[in-house]
């Protein structure tokens, strides 16, 4: 673990004892456990599967969720969660933010009391893992347009459709699904992975979020029992799932930012060229500063939709600023990061490079960063952009 950064605002005086405990013992988990194989799951392209019982043993999966086996943690807690995590690797934070905030809160929210006591508890212990299908290859940040069809036949749904860039998928035991229905209106479906007729695919040759599993899911003619429906109607289901996965982004992607500004630092004080330490450069302090400027602003942000969440007031357009800040700004941080490290940035041995191209996959997923800037024109001018 590279140095840490200090305290600039204090902030860890808001939070209490519990939440500090919670981030320490994520934090020691990632040092120990990830950091020394990251580097060569990412090269080979593989997820560290042997992690997550361990990860789950911690509190870590549906962390926020209460009952059922989970942990039940302040969403302070939770944001911290994320943040250790993925000042460990995007793609270790994508799994938990996937099992946690895409597939579990919906059996949470909205399935029944029978789905919640078949799946959650093997959730949070690990050993089950879901993935989330709503995405499709023609339709992305247009989710409603979507084509994979649920159509009713007596106590099931005959499933049709295909979902693609979907984390997890290779390895899950379930899917939450998001369909039409006979009545064009979109359903949600928690279908486990042994039902015939559904296959899946795993995307190879990525360069990012290459420790992570993303697939293609396919549907034909699958019968889903009735009684797997969540017990939701429209774009509300897939939506609310996706707000709180991207309220967990807001507060990851400042581990990655963290991690990079922390690797970069380091670097700076040890590096010599022209008889001194780089970081006694004024080039290299001014890119430092930004980083850190910046990642402090964001924390700052990530604090604040925090305490709205709290208090009952955070709204859509409040986590697609922070979203879009914050990976944009954690982005910034790694590529400036890589350019201190110099041809040292671009390999294995340093965490930049990484953070860098698994970033460049963040920016795009749950919701683009150009789709953030229009919900908030949306709010700011009254007048929608997407039609």
């Amino acid at each position: 673990m590279k140095t840490l950064l200090k305290d600039y605002f204090h902030l860890d005086s808001r939070f209490s004892p519990e939440e500090l405990a919670i981030r320490d013992s994520v934090r020691e988990f990632v040092a120990s456990e990830l950091l020394p194989i990251i580097g060569d799951c990412f090269d080979k392209g593989l997820f560290p599967q042997n992690l997550v019982k361990p990860a789950a043993q911690l509190g870590v999966l549906g962390a926020q969720l209460s009952g059922y086996g989970c942990a039940g943690v302040s969403q302070t807690a939770y944001g911290l969660i994320m943040r250790e995590l993925e000042r460990g690797d995007s793609g270790f934070r994508s799994f938990a933010s996937v099992q946690g905030a895409l597939c579990m809160f919906p059996i949470h929210t909205f399935g029944t009391e029978e789905c919640k006591q078949k799946y959650l508890p093997a959730m949070a212990a690990g050993e089950m893992i879901g993935c989330f299908g709503l995405t499709e290859p023609d339709f992305g940040s247009n989710p409603a347009g979507l084509r994979t069809r649920a159509r009713k036949q007596g106590d099931n749904f005959i499933l049709n459709g295909s979902k693609m860039w979907i984390t997890n998928g290779g390895i899950s035991h379930l899917a939450i699904v998001w369909a039409k229905n006979d009545d064009d209106k979109v359903i949600g479906l928690i279908v486990d992975r042994d039902t015939k007729g559904f296959q899946v695919r795993n995307i190879e040759k990525k360069f990012s979020l290459r420790a992570s599993v993303t697939s293609e899911l396919i549907f034909e003619d699958c019968v889903v029992p009735a009684k797997q429906q969540l017990q939701v109607l429209g774009m509300k289901g897939p939506l609310s799932c996706l707000n709180q996965a991207r309220f967990g982004i807001a507060w990851g992607v400042l581990g990655a930012a963290e991690a990079c500004l922390a690797e970069a630092l380091d670097y700076s004080q040890t590096r010599i060229q022209f008889d001194k330490p780089i970081g006694q450069f004024q080039l290299v302090q001014a890119k430092l500063v930004k980083m850190f400027n910046e990642i402090t602003k964001a924390h700052l942000l990530a604090a604040e939709i925090t305490r709205l969440k709290d208090e009952g007031r955070l709204e859509p357009q409040h986590i697609s600023m922070a979203k879009m800040n914050n990976v944009a700004m954690a982005l910034e941080c790694a590529r400036l990061g890589r350019d201190i490290l110099g041809a040292n940035g671009v390999t294995y041995e340093y965490a930049c490079g990484r953070h860098m191209a698994n970033l460049e996959s963040v920016n795009t997923y749950e919701g683009t960063e150009d789709i953030h800037r229009l919900i908030l024109g949306e709010w700011l001018t009254g007048l929608p952009a997407f039609r």
